[in-house]
């Protein structure tokens, strides 16, 4: 069997991704409340709830942003 050696944790642009994965989201919403426009009742619903979903999982990324900040400026060291 190969010796199977795992590649090592790189999370020196995580905060970056994070970052990108943020505007990324906000984009969306604001394309969705457009959309909303001209979206019929259960359409209309429906965005919206993912628009509700999308803001959860921002701040879930701002959260994370945070906690890979504090990790770069420690030098990775609290990982688990």
């Amino acid at each position: 069997m190969a010796n199977f050696k795992p590649n090592p944790d790189d999370r020196s642009d995580n905060v970056e991704k994070l970052q990108d994965m943020v505007q990324n989201t906000i984009q969306n919403i604001e394309e969705a409340d457009d959309s909303l426009e001209i979206a019929t009742g259960e359409q209309r619903q429906q965005i919206k709830q993912k628009n509700r979903r999308r803001e959860e999982s921002i701040e879930a990324f701002r959260n994370e942003i945070q906690d890979e900040s504090a990790a770069r400026t420690n030098g990775f060291s609290d990982e688990k």
